[in-house]
């Protein structure tokens, strides 16, 4: 398996529509799975973790949420790490996280959410 790779759930609606947009972003530089098709034991995850927030993987390094998306922009060395970078930029980061959670909570509300994309 490639050292790199970025995890969304699957069964979420929303999640697959950013997954196919972040796929087109990034030039399928680098891979994106729904954690369902996973083994999660051999990468050190677990259903639970993987379920409530996107994850990054890199050389077994794990990035989470909106720390995943920047890691995975920056990765993908195309015109989207400059995005990467500056969702790292102290209090940018920040504001980044919690527009993520915020997302992820009201997830099944967005266009394309559906009710089995509440957590």
């Amino acid at each position: 398996m490639d050292a790199r790779l970025f995890i969304f759930d699957g069964d979420c609606a929303f999640c697959s529509s950013a997954a196919r947009v972040f796929r087109k972003m990034i030039k399928d530089q680098v891979p994106i799975r729904p954690y369902q098709k996973l083994d999660l034991p051999a990468l050190g995850l677990s259903e639970e973790l993987t379920s409530k927030a996107v994850y990054y993987v890199r050389d077994g390094k794990y990035f989470v949420a909106a720390e995943a998306i920047a890691q995975l922009f920056i990765d993908s060395k195309t015109l989207w790490s400059v995005a990467g970078y500056l969702l790292r930029v102290p209090g940018i980061n920040h504001l980044a996280e919690r527009v993520y959670y915020w997302i992820a909570k009201n997830r099944h509300r967005l266009p394309g959410g559906t009710p089995e994309c509440s957590m």
